[in-house]
């Protein structure tokens, strides 16, 4: 059976408690957070074999962390230990970490990974898929450098590699543009997630700056088509491209759609909408999870793994944490009744 290594910055995340009794006594909600061990988290859920990589000082905390990561059946054989703190970060109940984040994790054990610390030989052994997100090159060029050599010997063995093209604008704070760093990066990948937006900021593709006067799902949907071209003729070794569209109106209203250009066709999925969202945060991970998922086990209809990846993803909009706890019949049974 295929198998998967996701590699990043494990975080932990404090949030304020909802309104209520519980608020009362337990100001803070502690969740354990980070775009790769949450794909990790619902592969796993899935009953797809995951590994997990990052890096975590050698404390009781670290220890708590693995074991919850091992009860979720995710093998944490290649966790490095080494610095002094794992990395934080605070987020408002139920706001969009895009915007309404705060984060602390200077001088984390993961910041302070340097190339030839971790033995990517040792680790690939036996692993199938590789994937990573735009978020750790983000943190500082020592750790984007270390992408760059997990991608070196991933690709020397074949492995299929995915990334999520999540942009942080709070991070890329080390004097590089992310497009000094991304492209180089991407031109290794197989598998490229992400949206319009990031895909400009990240990758130099094209943008109409006027798209959102036009508002239709017709002018979005085709943009994607455009901008998912535009990165497997900039990427050759690229074949699948998908991106992802939330809007978010003012009564708090959520509409949710997808697109993917496979075997040379564009696929449009379902489209998903409710009023209220629990948690937005971790969205995009279980999107980017029922991607990988659906190549793994339903490669041939595009238009399915397409529609199981964002059923998915709409569904953690109505969880709290970082993390979905969905299996894999409730996710089935959400897409096809949309």
């Amino acid at each position: 059976m295929n198998k998967v290594l996701c590699m990043g910055e494990l975080l932990l995340r404090l949030s304020p408690s909802p309104k209520g009794d519980r608020a009362d006594k337990h100001p803070m909600l502690l969740f354990v957070g980070g775009a790769e061990a949450n794909v990790a988290t619902a592969l796993a859920g899935w009953g797809i074999p995951v590994t997990y990589c990052t890096v975590l000082p050698d404390n009781f905390m670290s220890q708590y962390v693995i074991q919850y990561l091992q009860q979720k059946n995710i093998d944490t054989s290649p966790v490095l230990f080494s610095g002094n703190r794992i990395g934080l970060y605070y987020l408002e109940t139920g706001a969009d970490i895009k915007g309404g984040v705060v984060y602390d994790r200077e001088r984390s054990s993961f910041s302070e990974l340097k190339r030839g610390m971790i033995d990517w030989e040792k680790v690939f052994e036996g692993m199938n898929w590789f994937h990573f997100t735009a978020i750790s090159p983000a943190i500082n060029a020592d750790v984007a450098d270390v992408c760059l050599e997990a991608l070196e010997v991933a690709s020397s063995k074949n492995m299929t590699i995915s990334v999520d093209l999540n942009y942080r604008s709070k991070l890329w704070k080390y004097g590089k543009h992310p497009q000094e760093i991304m492209p180089q990066l991407v031109s290794y990948c197989d598998v490229i997630m992400g949206n319009i937006w990031s895909a400009n900021t990240l990758l130099g593709t094209g943008i109409d700056e006027a798209i959102h006067g036009k508002g239709t799902k017709e002018a979005y949907t085709s943009h994607a088509a455009e901008t998912a071209e535009e990165i497997i003729q900039k990427f050759p070794r690229c074949k699948v491209v998908a991106n992802t569209f939330r809007f978010d109106s003012k009564n708090d209203h959520i509409l949710y759609y997808t697109t993917l250009l496979m075997n040379n066709r564009h696929y449009v999925s379902n489209e998903f909408t409710c009023a209220g969202v629990v948690d937005r945060s971790g969205s995009g991970d279980c999107f980017m999870a029922g991607l990988i998922y659906g190549l793994l086990t339903n490669a041939g209809n595009p238009q399915e793994l397409l529609n199981y990846a964002t059923a998915a993803a709409f569904g953690k909009l109505q969880e709290q944490g970082d993390a979905t706890d969905q299996d894999v019949l409730s996710v089935e049974q959400e897409f096809r009744k949309s």
